[in-house]
């Protein structure tokens, strides 16, 4: 599956609940390191999850990101590129949820 293939439900699923784009990239950009030139260039190339973990450089609080997503939990996933995307997702969700950006983003 590609992230380009997925990133427009992730928006639908943000505006749908009032959030933005703008909101959207800073979640990615926290997890992924990415700014707004990279995930177009991903988006482009149609990039796999696979690559787009690879070339990610992961948030060392990610593993602070717990809970259910799509009736797993996340800290129990052994998969490493399963988890990345459980992450995202959850963030992505969190965002939908009207969480806190300071709650998403795992601020003190």
């Amino acid at each position: 599956m590609t992230f380009a293939a997925v990133y427009p439900h992730y928006v639908a699923k943000v505006e749908k609940k009032g959030r933005t784009i703008e909101e959207l990239h800073q979640v990615i950009s926290w997890l992924t390191g990415f700014n707004e030139k990279d995930l177009q260039r991903l988006i482009e190339k149609a990039a796999t999850f696979e690559e787009f973990f690879s070339q990610a450089s992961l948030n060392p609080d990610a593993s602070l990101i717990t809970g259910s997503i799509c009736g797993y939990r996340i800290e129990e996933i052994e998969t490493p590129l399963t988890k990345k995307v459980r992450y995202l997702d959850k963030l992505v969700d969190e965002l939908a949820k009207g969480r806190k950006m300071e709650k998403i983003l795992r601020s003190s």
